[in-house]
C-alpha cells in the first residue's frame, strides 16, 4: 500500500480546534508553548477559546491550522508517508511531515506569509468566488476573456475537484465573471467571504516578502516527494520546492491535478491530517477508487 498524507488549508479552522491534543498530551503541549513564544501571542488561547470571527483573521487562521495539522501528524505512531501534499497553506504542514522543513522554520514562514497576504489584501478590493458545475476549460476561457476586455484581474485559483473551481481577482472582475459563468451554464457562481484574491497576481506584494524569507531558510531533502500545488507532480529538490512555494502565492492550487498525479504514481490510501474533512470529500470526487480517512 502506498500511503499519502494530505493537509488542509485556510477555511478548516473552528472554535476549540486542537484542544484535546493540548489537554491530553504533554508532547503536544510543548509544541503549542513553542508556537506561542515564536509568534509573540498566545495562539493556543485563540484556538481553544476564540470565536469564529477571531479565528478568521488571516494572521491567526494560517498558523492555527498549520499548528493543529503538524501536531496531529506528530501524534500518529509510526507514520511513514510515501508521498505528501497540502492544499495551499497545507503545503507547509506537508513539508514538515516529510522532513523538508523544521517545525520552527515552517511556523515562522507561515506567520510571515499570513501577515504579507493580509497586507496585500488591504491594498486593493479583491475577492474569490466558487464556480460549480462547469468544465474547467470553460471557466478558464471566460476568465481570460474578461481580463482581455476589461483589464480586471480574474483567474482560476483553486482546482478543487471536477466541477468545483474557485476563481480569484478584483471585486469588479469577480462580479462580471459570476454573471458570465452563470449565463454559460454554471450551477452556481458564489462570491466567498474571504479577505482578498488569494492565488492571483494581486498577491504579488506578498510573494516578494515571502520569497525573501524562504530564500534565507534552510530546506532539507525530504523522506518522500511532495506534490506541490503549482507543479501537480512529485518534487524532491529543495531549491525547486522553495520556488514552487513562492510561486504558489500568485499561482493556482492545482489540487485535482495533484491528487490525480499521486494516484497515477501509485497512491492507494489518503489520510487527511488536521482540522476538518474537506480534503477527504474532494479526493472522493476526484477518484472514487482510493481509500480516505482522517486524523485530527
Amino acid at each position: 500500500m502506498i500511503h499519502a498524507y494530505v493537509f488542509p488549508g485556510q477555511g478548516a479552522q473552528f472554535p476549540g480546534m486542537a484542544k484535546p491534543l493540548y489537554d491530553n498530551n504533554a508532547f503536544a503541549k510543548r509544541f503549542f508553548d513553542q508556537a506561542n513564544e515564536l509568534l509573540g501571542f498566545k495562539i493556543s488561547d485563540i484556538m481553544f477559546n476564540g470565536s469564529e470571527e477571531d479565528l478568521k483573521q488571516t494572521n491567526v487562521t494560517q498558523p492555527a491550522i498549520f499548528l493543529h495539522s503538524v501536531i496531529a501528524f506528530k501524534m500518529i505512531e509510526g507514520a511513514t508517508p510515501h508521498m505528501v501534499a497540502g492544499h495551499s497553506l497545507g503545503e507547509f504542514s506537508a513539508l514538515v511531515a516529510n522532513g523538508t522543513l523544521d517545525f520552527k522554520d515552517a511556523l515562522s514562514l507561515v506567520s510571515i506569509r499570513a501577515k504579507a497576504m493580509q497586507k496585500a489584501c488591504e491594498l486593493i478590493p479583491s475577492t474569490m468566488a466558487a464556480v460549480l458545475g462547469l468544465d474547467d476549460t470553460k471557466v478558464e476561457e471566460i476568465c481570460a476573456e474578461i481580463q482581455k476586455e476589461t483589464g480586471e484581474v480574474v483567474v482560476p485559483a483553486n482546482y478543487n475537484c471536477p466541477g468545483q473551481l474557485v476563481i480569484s481577482g478584483s471585486v469588479k472582475g469577480i462580479e462580471i465573471a459570476c454573471d458570465r459563468l452563470k449565463a454559460a451554464g454554471a450551477k452556481r457562481a458564489l462570491v466567498l467571504p474571504v479577505g482578498g484574491a488569494f492565488h492571483s497576481p494581486l498577491m504579488a506584494p506578498a510573494r516578494e516578502e515571502l520569497a525573501a524569507a524562504i530564500k534565507q531558510t534552510g530546506f532539507h531533502r525530504g523522506v518522500c516527494p511532495v506534490y506541490q500545488n503549482v507543479a501537480a507532480k512529485a518534487v524532491t529538490e529543495p531549491d525547486q520546492i522553495k520556488q514552487n512555494l513562492i510561486d504558489q502565492l500568485t499561482g493556482a492550487v492545482r489540487w485535482t491535478q495533484s491528487i490525480q498525479a499521486m494516484v497515477a504514481d501509485g497512491a492507494t490510501k489518503f489520510t487527511e491530517v488536521g482540522p476538518g474533512k474537506v480534503l477527504q470529500g474532494l479526493i472522493g470526487k476526484i477518484d472514487k477508487t482510493v481509500a480516505t480517512d482522517g486524523v485530527s
